[in-house]
């Protein structure tokens, strides 16, 4: 299976040329978002990157031009995310992926169905050249049979007039991926399988020329065919990698309808929408931006967000992410970010990247596959050469270097680390973790010791709220709580959400005291500081209260405010402890509220009051006893401690900063996702040193009997497109793992503390 084919586009010279290539050119200029210092960001396509080779190829040739800041070759998508000094320098670069033979294309659907296009012609090829090799195959028998003389020169004849069209045809992925590899002045691995397939093509029609006995155009048939099956199933398994991502942006609304209190109703593409227009979702719609619902009622299917399939409640005040999709009825969000910096873009940013990481496998992977253009073509060289002096002919020892030639291709190397890597971020994004880095897999394998930090962490963030006694018309207590902004009367709504509202007059906040309201038969209701309450209440509220609730002349009702533990919290504490070497909960919050939490969730090693640099400092002592940390933090207060630790792992509900400290984002709110994170990493790691191990093996075997002269062409294409499709197959094993049942754990819900 080979891994760098696809077709080229070549420029043609000439004005008449030039023009629609100026135009496309324009069109991927326009595409660039310009930051207000004139830093140009730019993503556009190349269909021609298929393996590491393209990835470095690229990435080095665009990384030496002057004005490139930054470059990174996304293999999976193929797609190229450039920072430039300027704008500029976008014609120079586009020049350059051009010279080096992976024309650009924008960034749209188009570039899918292009693809779709190719796989299309891909399927054709396979089926034709498989059609063909079988009646070449046919006439061969008949030759193999005992034919002689004027009927075997005949039936050379014919495979001559079938195999030479088809090959050329069909193969023509091969030959023109080498030709513009030569073009640019490179190797890649489609150079030595067309130098095989046209020397395999010359020796046939040579010797059906001069009469000969024996011709291999059911070989040269044969071997595309193998090599069309492996290419096929290599962009089958790639597309399928893909099709997370693909999918998420196909959630992408295109536009939205914005409220514009002059013109009524416009449509507004999303790229134009700011923060602060307000944007009107009818059933059915989804969000375009991250936005506030500022007026209307509905609910909404936050299964992108959540990972929950029950639809929730949304009001106003309610926070609503790009991708969430509105199911009841119409709303008008305003909007509290741009398209490229809201949720779901932070997504798509996530997982576009998460192959990127240049782990210590991928590097090792990288570079052999690197060394095998310029070796495979001196080894097959070398082996032609040795076999003549040995005595062979020209004809058995070019024979046996076409072999050389066809089984030494490293695909099963160069697939070895990244089809792992692509179908383990998948299977994290299935579980609501999202990959922002490629080697954090490997680091992540590697943790032995996870720290949490405790508020937003362990705990929701959002406190809750405990009764202590009775509370009487919870509906005048809704009513009263919704008025309010104060964190007690936020709780106590949510707690209450079940409830209606009713009507009550004169409502109005006390500064430091609390909310008063008068229902309509005249008695008065306050849900505020104990003490006040007490003033018409029949009793005082509990000593232990920190909020109280009353209707004039009856009992009052106190409420605490507590945290919330996290959902999954208890699970994942008590699989932790059973599976790395320490787990320890630092915090900068009091001592109290600390150690309470640690004792409901069993974590013996905790520390409090501790400022960000006391966090890091711990961690560097962890480290410095050898331990791998993993740190699990919301705020940004916690991001110098994420940067710190060997891995990290964040909520989607923490701090712009610590999100991007982080290599891991979880969008669910379980902390179960960070033993799931590492249960999987660790079956990818396990997986990448198999697929090594197997590409190793099998070239240790393949070169010793392709060399010593015991392979033909067929076998080694067998061979080669079986390696590869061992090691896809071996890393698909991931993508069908489901997650173990935890003994004796049972589900706990959220408790508070």
């Amino acid at each position: 299976m080979s891994c760098c084919a696809n077709l080229v586009d070549t420029t043609v010279a000439g004005s008449a040329a030039d023009a629609p290539r100026n135009s496309h050119l324009e069109d991927i200029a326009r595409s660039a978002q310009i930051d207000a210092d004139g830093t140009a960001h730019l993503v556009v396509s190349a269909t021609a990157i298929n393996c590491g080779a393209c990835v470095r190829t690229l990435e080095r040739g665009l990384a030496a031009l002057d004005g490139v800041q930054a470059v990174r070759v996304n293999l999976t998508l193929r797609r190229i995310t450039l920072q430039l000094a300027n704008a500029a320098q976008i014609g120079a670069v586009l020049d350059e992926m051009q010279r080096l033979g992976y024309p650009a294309t924008l960034v749209d659907d188009a570039a899918l169905g292009r693809e779709d296009a190719e796989a299309k012609t891909l399927l054709q090829a396979l089926a034709v050249s498989g059609f063909a090799a079988g009646n070449v195959m046919l006439l061969s028998v008949s030759v193999w049979a005992g034919a002689e003389g004027a009927t075997r020169d005949l039936f050379h004849m014919l495979s001559a007039m079938i195999a030479v069209p088809i090959v050329g045809w069909a193969g023509q992925t091969f030959f023109r991926s080498a030709i513009a590899a030569l073009r640019a002045g490179r190797l890649n691995m489609d150079v030595p399988i067309a130098l095989a397939l046209i020397l395999s093509l010359t020796m046939s029609v040579v010797e059906t020329a001069r009469g000969g006995e024996e011709v291999y155009f059911d070989a040269a048939l044969t071997l595309t065919f193998f090599l069309l099956v492996g290419r096929y199933l290599d962009r089958l398994m790639r597309a399928r990698a893909r099709r997370a991502v693909v999918s998420l942006g196909r959630l992408a609304a295109r536009g939205a309808y914005r409220v514009d209190p002059e013109h009524g109703l416009e449509w507004i593409a999303v790229e134009d929408i700011q923060p602060g227009m307000v944007l009107r979702l009818a059933v059915g719609d989804r969000a375009p931006v991250n936005g506030v619902i500022c007026n209307g009622r509905t609910t909404l299917d936050r299964a992108l967000v959540s990972g929950e399939s029950e639809p929730v409640a949304g009001e106003i005040g309610s926070e609503v992410e790009a991708g969430v999709l509105n199911l009841s009825g119409p709303i008008e969000l305003r909007a509290t970010a741009r398209a490229e910096d809201s949720f779901l873009a932070d997504v798509m940013k996530m997982m576009d990247v998460a192959e990127q990481g240049r782990a210590g496998c991928r590097r090792i992977a990288d570079r052999a596959a690197a060394l095998y253009a310029p070796v495979v073509h001196l080894l097959a060289l070398i082996t032609f050469a040795g076999w003549m002096i040995a005595g062979a002919g020209a004809h058995e020892s070019l024979f046996i270097a076409i072999s050389v030639l066809i089984i030494t291709c490293p695909c099963a190397l160069a697939l070895a680390v990244p089809v792992v890597q692509v179908i383990a971020a998948a299977r994290l994004f299935e579980a609501g973790i999202l990959l922002k880095d490629g080697s954090g897999l490997e680091r992540l394998a590697q943790a032995d010791t996870v720290v949490f930090d405790k508020t937003g962490t362990l705990t929701t963030g959002i406190p809750g709220i405990r009764a202590l006694g009775t509370l009487t018309m919870p509906d005048v207590a809704l009513t009263l709580a919704r008025h309010s902004s104060h964190p007690a009367s936020r709780a106590l709504a949510r707690e209450l959400n079940s409830a209606r509202e009713v009507e009550l007059v004169d409502i109005f906040e006390e500064a430091g005291q609390g909310i008063e309201g008068r229902l309509p038969d005249g008695r008065v209701a306050r849900l505020g500081r104990p003490e006040w309450v007490a003033k018409i209440a029949l009793d005082l509220p509990s000593a232990q209260a920190s909020t109280a609730f009353a209707i004039a002349g009856e009992r009052a009702c106190g409420f605490a405010l507590a945290e919330v533990l996290r959902p999954g919290a208890h699970q994942t504490i008590w699989e932790l402890v059973a599976d790395v070497e320490g787990v320890a909960l630092l915090s900068g919050d009091a001592p109290h509220a600390v150690n309470k939490v640690a004792r409901q969730l069993g974590i013996e090693a905790a520390q409090a009051r501790l400022t960000p640099q006391a966090k890091v400092a711990r961690i560097a002592e962890l480290q410095a006893d050898g331990a791998r940390v993993v740190m699990v933090g919301d705020g940004l207060n916690d991001s110098p401690a994420l940067a710190a630790a060997h891995v990290s792992i964040a909520p989607s509900s923490a701090s712009d900063v610590g999100r991007m400290a982080a290599d891991f984002v979880f969008t669910r709110p379980s902390l179960r996702a960070v033993p799931q994170a590492m249960d999987i990493a660790r079956r990818a790691a396990r997986l990448v040193r198999q697929n090594l191990g197997i590409a190793v093996v099998y070239n240790c075997i393949a070169i010793p009997i392709a060399v010593s002269g015991h392979v033909t062409p067929l076998v080694a294409a067998l061979a080669m497109s079986g390696s590869s499709i061992v090691v896809v197959a071996n890393a698909l094993r991931l993508a069908g793992v489901k997650e173990a049942k935890t003994v004796g754990v049972q589900t706990i819900p959220e408790q508070l503390v």
